[in-house]
């Protein structure tokens, strides 16, 4: 018997199955593999990856779990495969996304254009809970706001793939994409024999190189880099831990670091050492108890002066939310129209925003059939999933909604594709969506040619976030015919992001043409 007899993909788009019953073409090859395989074989593969996932203590945590905070990662064997065609579409689609919120937060927090012009709402961006008031006019380094994205992918029923929502503050999941293509690679060799996939394992020197670009100006020896994590009890800290060792940098908590005349220095054995690039895993709100919230133990006091000096370069900058704010991302397709004069290659989900009273009247009439998420809540949490909640849950929302209206936005149901995920000693289909993720430099966008694929292991369950039971998969993507650079092809949006850091430099007095600024980016490498 196959594990994959009885396999239904019930009227759901199935990445693997086609509605006759036949896989679809480019995992053909994975599927015998997998067909061929006993129950047996296959339990034993599952039970060797969960003793090298606890053994490697590749974990996460669960905020008010009673039965402990820390959980070993759920991995599940089955990797989703993506062909090459479809993600040069993602890489195009996220990279033309990417550039316009970077140009939109350096719009914001200067001139405020696309404000003054009414494309997006000013009491929308300025009423939002991350916009940072204290940054309007500050300059990071290169003009840059976001260095590293994880955008939420979703197909729906016919595999049009649609943005869920960016994560532009201090996204997290890398990790876990580096973990599994390890662990199935030394679980499943065989799996991979047969296609030809891209490789992931370049993200952290990329992720290096574009930190180390961003090191003050007349740092002449190797910057000095960090990982600023809030410690041990923060859901993510293996992810903190497992990116500081593969980088090679310290990792760091706030009491760790210190400010003296606006520079920052570590703590060390040797007496202090002065840090010039923080990869912060810290939210804005947290970072500087003299700025933010006086009452936080886990920044450094001091460091946002020191910041705004140019004396120490943070990535994500501060101030970055205010573009992942999920209202302010229904405008996300105008920012694309109003920056580059362009359609979004990858659409945004039909988003209603309780804040405009027709969009608010909609809602409240129509909550059994929405999913009503609130602005600035992530992991699942603070959502509502009209079609299987109660009539109470609902009336509850309700109440929400209307004591806050620019807290809440709504979304049709879609129905997330599928995939197979093992359920005791078979495969069934399990809703997925995919994080891929971006890393912009001062000489371009770079998108890993993988992702997190989480799935909802949760039969029915629509929330694949690990904190409500979901779990993730490998994801591959195929390389195409010709040979490829692993760091993908350079885009018309590469081109765009200089032509604008350039302008940034020259309205600072610094380099007046592209070859001066190749020239200066070629010094700093070497």
């Amino acid at each position: 018997m196959s594990l994959f007899d009885g396999y239904a993909t019930e009227g759901f788009y199935d990445e693997v199955m086609q509605p006759c019953g036949a896989p679809r073409l480019h995992y053909r090859k994975l599927f015998q593999r997998l067909s061929e395989m006993s129950l047996e074989d296959y339990r034993s593969r599952v039970q060797l990856a969960e003793l090298t996932l606890i053994g490697q203590g590749i974990t996460f945590n669960v905020y008010g779990d009673h039965r402990g905070a820390e959980k070993p990662w759920p991995f599940d064997l089955v990797p989703r495969i993506v062909p090459a065609d479809e993600w040069n579409v993602v890489e195009k689609g996220l990279k033309q996304r990417l550039t316009a919120l970077n140009l939109f937060l350096h719009d914001v927090y200067h001139s405020q254009k696309i404000l003054a012009d009414r494309v997006v709402p000013r009491d929308l961006v300025v009423g939002a809970v991350h916009f940072r008031p204290e940054f309007v006019g500050a300059d990071p380094p290169g003009g840059l706001y976001v260095h590293i994205c994880g955008s939420d992918l979703i197909r729906d029923a016919d595999g049009s793939y649609y943005v869920l929502e960016d994560n532009l503050r201090c996204p997290s999941g890398v990790s876990y994409v580096l973990e599994n293509r390890t662990i199935l690679m030394r679980i499943l060799p065989k799996l991979f024999r047969d296609l030809s996939i891209l490789p992931v394992d370049h993200y952290t020197r990329q992720l290096l190189h574009n930190l180390r670009q961003l090191a003050p100006g007349g740092v002449e020896s190797e910057p000095n880099i960090v990982l600023l994590t809030p410690g041990v009890y923060n859901s993510a800290y293996f992810e903190h831990a497992f990116l500081a060792q593969q980088l090679g940098i310290e990792l760091v908590e706030g009491r760790d670091l210190f400010v003296d005349d606006n520079i920052v220095y570590m703590k060390t054995t040797k007496g202090p050492e002065r840090v010039h690039v923080i990869y912060r895993r810290i939210d804005d709100d947290f970072i500087d108890p003299l700025v933010f919230r006086p009452d936080s133990r886990l920044g450094v006091a001091g460091l946002v002066n020191s910041y705004r000096a140019g004396n120490v370069a943070l990535a994500n900058s501060i101030g970055t939310g205010v573009a992942d704010d999920k209202a302010v991302y229904a405008y996300v397709p105008d920012m694309i129209k109003y920056y580059l004069g362009e359609d979004a290659i990858l659409p945004n989900v039909q988003t209603y925003l309780a804040w405009r009273s027709s969009d608010l009247d909609y809602i409240l009439k129509n909550l059994d059939k929405l999913v009503v998420k609130a602005t600035n809540e992530s992991g699942g949490y603070g959502m509502l999933i009209g079609p299987q909640a109660t009539k109470a849950q609902q009336d509850e929302f309700a109440r929400l909604i209307k004591a806050n209206p620019r807290n809440y936005v709504a979304q049709p149901l879609i129905s997330l594709s599928r995939a197979p995920a093992f359920v005791d000693d078979h495969f069934e289909g399990r809703h997925i969506d995919m994080r891929p993720y971006l890393l912009c430099g001062l000489d371009g966008i770079t998108l890993i040619p993988g992702a997190l694929t989480r799935v909802a292991l949760r039969k029915g369950s629509y929330v694949v976030n690990s904190s409500q039971g979901g779990g993730s998969k490998d994801t591959w993507v195929l390389a195409p015919d010709e040979v490829r650079s692993t760091a993908g092809p350079q885009s018309d949006y590469d081109g765009l992001l200089r032509q604008s850091l350039l302008q940034w430099r020259q309205q600072q007095g610094g380099v007046s043409n592209l070859d001066e600024l190749a020239g200066q980016e070629g010094a700093q490498q070497q």
